[in-house]
């Protein structure tokens, strides 16, 4: 019996009571969540045979995924996950940092008792994560502190767009790579930001965050030849 390719082998279906699969969603969220290595091929007909359609919708599926970078397209080859250079990795960091500077400076101002308060429990979780060794739930909760600061600023397109720049860099898993003491030190960033937000404070905030985009881009820089990572920069 022929064994799935690791893309398939790794599929989740959810859907809906009708048993319509959420195909798109599906599809994304095994790319968010780092069980497929960038590179990683996709084969159209096993995952169609997995969601029990035909390739059809799996090919429009895949044709909104590459839209939003997290797959690519090679003619006669075929899709796979998207596989940044570093430099175009480096590149969305930059648009990140630009964005959630903006949000920023509105959030200090307009944040209200219910921000300050998830900004606090997601930073709470990433101390579990640290503390258990959880590179997943790191990742996870990193995500949403950032999503949680900046959800105050109101400013939903720009929120959209970030998150979008996050989702393509995510199949790298950055964080899983980083180790124990940068971890440590990107850890105490979150808790001057939460600080700095908690008082409003937008100028120590900003400040906060751009030191924090300074320091990831060191740690992600030493597996910045990591051929599992990034694609050659040729």
């Amino acid at each position: 019996m022929r064994r799935r390719s690791p893309f398939a082998s790794r599929l989740v279906r959810t859907g809906d009571a009708s048993g319509t699969p959420a195909l798109e969603s599906d599809l994304r969220d095994a790319i968010l969540t780092g069980d497929q290595q960038p590179g990683t091929p996709i084969p159209i007909d096993e995952v169609a045979a997995f969601f029990g359609v035909s390739p059809i919708p799996v090919r429009e599926a895949l044709k909104t995924l590459l839209a939003e970078g997290l797959v690519e397209h090679r003619p006669h080859i075929g899709y796979s996950v998207a596989k940044l250079t570093f430099g175009e990795f480096r590149e969305l960091y930059d648009v990140r940092q630009a964005l959630e500077s903006a949000a920023l400076r509105a959030a200090a101002g307009a944040a209200d008792a219910g921000h300050v308060q998830e900004v606090r429990a997601v930073h709470a979780q990433l101390g579990v994560a640290i503390e258990r060794g959880d590179d997943r739930a790191y990742d996870a909760a990193a995500r949403r502190f950032h999503l949680a600061l900046i959800a105050a600023s109101g400013m939903q397109r720009l929120v959209k767009m970030y998150e979008s720049a996050w989702n393509i860099t995510e199949p790298a898993r950055p964080m899983s790579r980083v180790p124990d003491h940068d971890r440590a030190a990107l850890h105490a960033d979150h808790e001057r930001m939460v600080a700095a937000f908690v008082a409003r404070d937008a100028a120590t905030l900003i400040a906060e965050s751009d030191g924090h985009y300074a320091r990831l881009r060191t740690a992600i820089g030493r597996f910045a030849d990591d051929p599992e990572c990034f694609a050659d920069h040729a």
